[in-house]
């Protein structure tokens, strides 16, 4: 492992300027709400930092979690950072099969003892389940987890299935799936959720261990409180609609072509926690209520037996102080006083935090 190029050098070869990895770190710094003298520490931490090895594990998943990282906007440095980490093992974009593949597993994890990342995509069948509803290579999703997790560092559970079940533990959960921390009890975990989730939280999470050792603030789910902080409702462009009692009642309606609300189509905003309106797909191109679907809630637990895509949580009247009230009802029955507690830290770093610019970044190094 200390044969391999520093992160810093690795981006020089690639022709990435200073300046520009310096506006990466201090975007960085600025999207996991970090105080400005994070971004120094970001700079010189990645700059020195080697080539951590990930063992990346997919279970019982879409691969749709890979496929948006892959397909996430490139080139940019957040791609190279995921580009420059070892991937030592992936179902997906490995091109080793067979027993060449599980080689590589084992090799990447007796050369990293202790040092290397897992990642997990997917949920798997527990501990009580019938082990052969999902094996890979004749190991049993369980029987690989616990293999690999032995000389682990951490454990970062990518997409909602791996964080919270997804849809394989929907019910009736015909294959006993349980979430990646049912089964993990002596190393760290960090759910960053989503169906898929943001390629860009992913890149955070990573860029956050790489610098400080050491995971990042978790909210109540474990899940990185500088991603999931803030409901999807209180980042909404079209709340100033919501607070005015302005709603779509229908997807073709007077009120869905001026983008109103989408709260009477079943828009579960309210009671979501992401970053989906600040961060976007595809670049910052768009996201689901910008192109006129309601919000799913696809990165909070059991989103699939909620009751229904499509099925308003309450519907609230015209009268904007009436809104208002009960907007604040489903902020309380969302998360009650854990939400209360999660709003405040996160105001907390707000409130601490002052921008940096690379200019003045650059003069600190």
């Amino acid at each position: 492992m200390h044969d391999r190029p520093t992160l810093g050098e690795t981006l020089e070869r690639q022709g990435v300027s200073r300046r520009g990895f310096l506006k990466f770190c201090v975007t960085t710094a600025s999207l996991l709400a970090l105080p400005p003298t994070a971004a120094t520490a970001i700079a010189e931490a990645l700059g020195q930092a080697r080539r951590p090895s990930v063992i990346w594990l997919s279970f019982q998943e879409c691969t749709g979690c890979t496929e948006s990282l892959t397909r996430s906007f490139a080139p940019t440095l957040e791609n190279l950072i995921l580009e420059t980490i070892s991937l030592d093992y992936h179902h997906t974009l490995q091109a080793a099969a067979g027993e060449a593949a599980e080689r590589a597993r084992e090799e990447a994890m007796h050369a990293n003892e202790g040092q290397y990342l897992v990642v997990v995509d997917g949920s798997l069948p527990g501990p009580g389940a019938n082990p052969g509803y999902s094996t890979i290579a004749g190991i049993s999703n369980l029987q690989m987890l616990e293999e690999t997790l032995a000389g682990a560092a951490a454990v970062v559970a990518v997409g909602s299935c791996a964080a919270f079940g997804g849809l394989p533990m929907a019910d009736p959960n015909p294959t006993g799936a349980v979430p990646v921390s049912k089964v993990v009890r002596d190393k760290p975990v960090i759910n960053v959720s989503g169906c898929p989730p943001l390629p860009m939280v992913i890149t955070g999470v990573l860029a956050h261990y790489l610098t400080f050792g050491r995971l990042p603030e978790l909210d109540e789910y474990g899940r990185p409180l500088a991603f999931f902080g803030q409901s999807i409702h209180d980042r909404c462009y079209r709340r100033p609609f919501y607070d005015k009692g302005l709603f779509a009642e229908t997807f073709d309606d007077e009120g869905a072509k001026k983008g109103w609300c989408l709260y009477r189509l079943g828009c579960k905003g309210p009671m979501a926690y992401n970053a989906c309106a600040t961060m976007k797909w595809n670049g910052g191109t768009s996201w689901p209520i910008e192109s006129g679907h309601p919000c799913l809630g696809c990165s909070e637990p059991d989103f699939w037996d909620a009751g229904g895509f499509y099925r308003a949580l309450s519907v609230p009247t015209g009268d904007i102080a009436t809104t208002a009230a009960v907007g604040g009802l489903l902020g309380a029955a969302a998360g009650g006083a854990a939400v209360v507690k999660t709003r405040r830290a996160k105001a907390d770093a707000i409130s601490a935090h002052r921008p940096i610019t690379a200019e003045e970044l650059e003069q600190q190094l």
